[in-house]
């Protein structure tokens, strides 16, 4: 590669203008995208098992991918990238959608987002061991402070006995960290658009496979709330929200992005609240308090 075109891929990746701020408001936007997720998830439940929920998710997201990629005349990503890719498709695309997806037919959606509260330690911790970069002790004080509220509250809500539900989730966090240290990894080579594209379109003959399953074993009861969820977890949950995502990612570096996702747990639970009509837990405002100085500390901190 010749000066000229690493200066020219360096500006489709990452443009000059962008700095921290903007970064933060991309991963941002890409947070506030995800915390509607649980909330659209019980709404196609409505209408479809949890199988073909997933299934019709990871399709449509992977027929939208490929248009993108078609319409920008995208080039395939270079043989070094696939194995990256193919950790964002199995973590990010198969394995935490139908996870959380078969969670949420018995818990409740406030519980199960505060579980997945979980999610930025463990994808601070999986970025630091794929990068090997090191964030401050302060960032990892605050990042396990964090991470020990969200825990306290959830097995405050469980009387202290996790349950089937959880055992889902909590899997779900483990797959689903790797394959957002990854996709944030790979935002450095590819723009994070094409990044997630890329990794539905490879999930896509798994997403068919679990269409049919689910189309043959579970009912379908069609509904407004039920395409309006699917819509939403195949559209935005599954392909737009990354876009933002990574590319914050890309920017200000996956494990100050991956902080920002302890918000999510907050604003899901107000969701549920006002899309679900589901009670909000007395412990929910202190919880919020602290995860909100976390984040502060963690978008501070050295890395």
């Amino acid at each position: 590669m010749t000066a000229q075109d690493s200066a020219t891929h360096s500006a489709a990746v990452a443009p000059r203008s962008a700095g921290p701020a903007s970064g933060t408001a991309l991963a941002a936007l890409g947070v506030a995208s995800f915390s509607l997720s649980f909330p659209a998830t019980a709404w196609s439940l409505t209408g479809f098992g949890p199988w073909t929920s997933s299934g019709l998710r990871g399709t449509l997201a992977g027929l939208i991918a490929a248009l993108y990629l078609l319409a920008s005349a995208a080039p395939l990503p270079k043989a070094r990238q696939w194995p990256g890719l193919l950790v964002v498709s199995a973590g990010c695309v198969i394995g935490f959608p139908l996870l959380t997806t078969l969670a949420l037919r018995t818990s409740s959606t406030a519980h199960s987002a505060v579980v997945i509260g979980l999610l930025p330690l463990a994808t601070a911790v999986a970025s630091a061991l794929r990068t090997g970069r090191r964030p401050s002790r302060a960032f990892w004080a605050a990042a396990l402070t964090g991470a020990a509220a969200v825990l306290g509250f959830t097995l405050l809500q469980s009387h202290g006995r996790p349950t089937v539900a959880d055992l889902y989730l909590l899997v779900g966090v483990l797959v689903c960290a790797a394959g957002y240290a990854e996709g944030g990894r790979l935002s450095r080579d590819l723009p994070g658009a094409r990044v997630i594209a890329w990794a539905v379109v490879a999930a896509l003959p798994v997403m068919l496979l679990t269409s049919a399953y689910g189309l043959s074993a579970e009912p379908v009861r069609l509904g407004a709330e039920a395409l309006v969820g699917l819509g939403y977890i195949a559209a935005v949950s599954q392909f737009g929200g990354f876009v933002f995502w990574y590319r914050g990612m890309a920017v200000i570096g996956v494990p100050r992005a991956s902080q920002l996702q302890l918000a999510q747990p907050l604003l899901t639970l107000v969701w549920s609240v006002l899309l679900l009509g589901e009670d909000l837990p007395v412990a929910a405002p202190a919880t919020a308090g602290v995860v909100l100085l976390c984040i502060v500390v963690t978008q501070r901190a050295r890395g």
